[in-house]
């Protein structure tokens, strides 16, 4: 760690409210009996195996905590985010009160992203509840934290009687806020927003001008940091410490967008609106505490599967997918919530993995790895499980030895991941994409080597394996020797133009068809006629077109809805193109969606063909459209030619 970073970290420690106002020398030796620890992504730490432990800080970044019975159930409690911590229920073994600590439970926290946190044993809590201010913070939070506890039991109480074991998928942000919502003016004073959020019980205040429209809102964490650790000691109103960058929902909006947004933008508190009117506020814990419990058991079903349960996992998210193609969950939103049930799914695959490797006794990675998906799973498109598509990279060696040893290790990795997946029920991919093949995993080097490779022998195959390859996405592993990974191909990407060049020839050998009186002699065939693939025609080449637009700019390595809006920062593309092109892609993700569900639930072959004669009008109408907007973007990419 640097320096600088290693000052930074210190400095936030001695502004918690456990630590503030300790001498230099006294903090000093609190200090030195905890532990500072960096955790990568997707780490997972298991906490509270001792009351010794005391609490666990988050210093920077952001934590799923679960919590796990002697059973061995997990259910999602909360996400910590920077400030926040956890370890409140042994204070009362800490004063004295109880003779033994809690040992019904345990956490497991899983690292959302990149952080730091503090362990501050017990020792260290007992000598600082000597301190008046820091036993009234805490007598605080643990209050806080009861009124939560009380409040999601008797909700979940409330939602037994009324729904039972069935799925309340329909309910939306208008049945789970607070409403009316607290406001406050823009002018009122930090003691005015302090008092209101006593007088009310409430973590959060909306901020309102004079024309009562919302402008901001104020948290605990804002009054905290802005106000208390900043030490500013002017007068400050609402508007000085506000967070004025706001994401809001629409009281219509269903639980799962709801549910998205606070996990795409990493916010604790969501104001609903009902066009520009305020109407009411949720929170994450508020969302969690009414939570269906049939959504939130998927999660629970892949964390504590075992290879044996894999194909149960498969089913339940079924389940999932059935109810919000039932409910009319838009196409886009859908696989948003279906991918990230997806990609839990498949790093759960990873990590049982690693520990089948280690329970055979090969040990443990002997360098740090990282695993990425392509194909349809990569692009966040995968609503049905289908064939796997993945790959593996490795950090270089030192020495031969340890070159040796990571070939073979790795070797063993990829095919175990491979089993793993099948037992899940993705297929082994026909074309052998999979990290259990040679070609598909290596290290740093390798990875190198192959690019130049393909770049330099621009034949069919090699683009071929470039088209499937430039759609990955990381999805576990050391996120440091992604960052590098990402880095190199960007490098190497750039110094083969003639590479880009022939990919994107191949787009010329295979137009989009048009919509016009000559459309159906494409398709002509004994049992083919006046049809269409959507996959073939219209989503292959939409991917292929922005992917190389997006090498040539730089942007690489996101879905396709991230690809636009970063051809659209690179002014590649213009915002109203983008939109039409964003319209494109929905039109032909519902479709394949729609068709291919019906077809699965009557036990038919999946196909990705559309069928004319089947179809209404208006149907063919929004497909025309679509064709016409991926044609014009592949022109769009020819012209570069």
């Amino acid at each position: 760690m640097l320096e600088s970073e290693h000052r930074t970290l210190y400095k936030k420690i001695h502004d918690q409210p456990l630590f503030k106002g300790t001498s230099n020398d006294e903090f000093t030796g609190l200090i030195a009996e905890c532990e500072l620890k960096y955790f990568q992504s997707s780490e997972k730490i298991i906490y509270f195996k001792t009351a010794e432990e005391g609490l666990f800080l988050i210093l920077e970044g952001s934590a799923e905590v679960f919590i796990e019975n002697n059973k061995g159930l997990s259910v999602l409690l909360e996400v910590l985010q920077e400030g926040e911590m956890i370890g409140f229920s042994h204070i009362a073994h800490y004063l004295g009160e109880t003779v033994h600590p809690l040992d019904k439970h345990r956490l497991e926290l899983e690292i959302m992203e990149d952080s730091f946190g503090l362990q501050i044993p017990a020792s260290v809590i007992k000598k600082r509840l000597l301190d008046d201010s820091v036993r009234e913070f805490i007598l605080r939070k643990m209050a806080i934290r009861l009124g939560n506890v009380y409040a999601s039991l008797g909700e979940q109480v409330k939602l037994g009687d009324e729904w039972g074991e069935s799925e309340p998928f329909v309910r939306r942000a208008q049945d789970l806020m607070s409403s009316p919502a607290i406001t406050i003016h823009i002018d009122a004073s930090v003691e005015e927003i302090a008092n209101l959020m006593i007088e009310h019980s409430i973590s959060s205040v909306m901020v309102v001008d004079d024309a009562n429209k919302l402008v901001g809102l104020v948290t605990e964490k804002d009054l905290v940091q802005r106000v208390i650790a900043s030490g500013r000691t002017l007068p400050l109103k609402a508007r000085d410490i506000m967070t004025k960058k706001l994401y809001t929902v629409s009281q219509n909006a269903y639980y799962y967008e709801v549910l998205s947004t606070f996990y795409k933008y990493g916010v604790k508190h969501l104001p609903v609106v009902e066009g520009e009117s305020l109407v009411g506020v949720l929170t994450f814990h508020n969302l969690l505490s009414k939570r269906d419990r049939g959504s939130m058991g998927v999660l629970n079903t892949i964390e504590i599967s075992s290879y044996g349960d894999l194909p149960i996992v498969r089913e339940a998210i079924y389940d999932v997918l059935s109810n919000l193609i039932q409910d009319e969950i838009s196409t886009i939103h859908t696989l948003e919530i279906i991918t990230r049930l997806y990609d839990r799914l498949a790093r759960h695959c990873v990590k049982l993995a690693v520990q089948s490797l280690e329970s055979q006794g090969k040990g443990l990675p002997p360098v740090p790895f990282s695993w990425y998906q392509m194909g349809s799973g990569a692009r966040g498109e995968q609503f049905m499980v289908t064939d796997q598509d993945h790959f593996l990279v490795y950090a270089d060696s030192t020495n031969k030895n340890e070159r040796k040893r990571s070939d073979k290790y790795f070797s063993l990795l990829g095919e175990e991941i491979v089993r793993h997946l099948e037992k899940a029920g993705y297929a082994r991919c026909a074309g052998k994409m999979m990290s259990n093949e040679a070609i598909w995993r290596g290290s740093l080097s390798d990875w190198q080597n192959r690019l130049q490779t393909w770049a330099i022998k621009a034949t069919d195959e090699h683009i071929l394996l470039g088209y499937n390859f430039l759609s990955f996405r990381f999805l576990y592993g050391q996120s440091a020797l992604n960052e590098h990974f990402k880095r190199m191909v960007q490098d190497q990407l750039k110094s083969s133009q003639t590479f880009l060049y022939y990919m994107a020839l191949k787009e010329k050998d295979h137009p989009v068809p048009q919509f016009n009186e000559s459309f159906f002699s494409l398709f002509r065939g004994k049992e083919k006629r006046e049809m269409i693939d959507i996959k073939l025609h219209a989503l292959f080449p939409l991917h292929h077109c922005l992917q190389i637009l997006g090498v040539i700019k730089n942007v690489m390595g996101d879905k396709p809805l991230q690809l636009i809006e970063g051809l659209v920062d690179k002014k590649e593309l213009s915002a109203e193109f983008a939109d039409d092109i964003r319209h494109a892609y929905e039109v032909a993700l519902s479709a394949r969606i729609q068709m291919s569900w019906q077809k699965h639930l009557r036990g038919e072959k999946i196909t990705t063909e559309i069928k004319f004669a089947s179809i209404r009008r208006w149907q063919r109408a929004e497909l025309k459209t679509m064709l016409d907007t991926v044609h014009s973007l592949q022109s769009r990419l020819l012209a570069k030619l």
